[in-house]
């Protein structure tokens, strides 16, 4: 039978590899003028959701937990005028995802709780952060799947 830990581990890697699975099924039929487009007067587009949501992973797992010295910059998330390429972004995105997972699979039984700490947040210890982390990341998903199904709307 196994233990808490590599339950935890093995219930967290497979939701954030389900998450990100959906993410890219929501961005694939999208052009890369679709992908940055806002298809309300209101709201972001697909791209500034995406680099909202590697942002987010980047600084609450990979800078706060993994120590990777990401530095983030929340505001340019929604508003960078640049409008890199939908692939390069799905890439950022991929590697944030790999460093979730690696973070999640090197956590030993005690690092669950450990104290957490960052801006922004109420999380008191890691497995609450990587919970907020994949909620938060559905809560987006949630969003671009609404922001898809209309652009692919006013193909028509």
């Amino acid at each position: 039978m196994p233990d808490l830990n590599s339950t935890l581990a093995t219930a967290l890697t497979t939701r954030y590899q389900k998450l990100s699975a959906a993410l890219h099924d929501q961005a694939a039929p999208l052009t890369d003028d679709e992908f940055w487009r806002k298809p309300f007067p209101f709201g972001n587009s697909v791209g500034h959701l995406l680099l909202h949501l590697t942002g987010n992973l980047n600084y609450y797992v990979g800078a706060e937990i993994a120590h990777t010295g990401y530095i983030r910059d929340r505001p340019q998330e929604f508003s960078t005028p640049t409008h890199p390429a939908k692939q390069e972004v799905l890439n950022h995105f991929d590697e944030a995802i790999k460093i979730v997972l690696n973070t999640i699979n090197h956590q030993s039984e005690e690092d669950w709780s450990k104290p957490y700490a960052a801006k922004s947040t109420d999380a008191h210890t890691r497995l609450e952060i990587l919970l907020i982390c994949a909620t938060h990341l559905h809560h987006h998903i949630g969003q671009i799947m609404y922001l898809t199904f209309e652009l692919q709307q006013n193909r028509q």
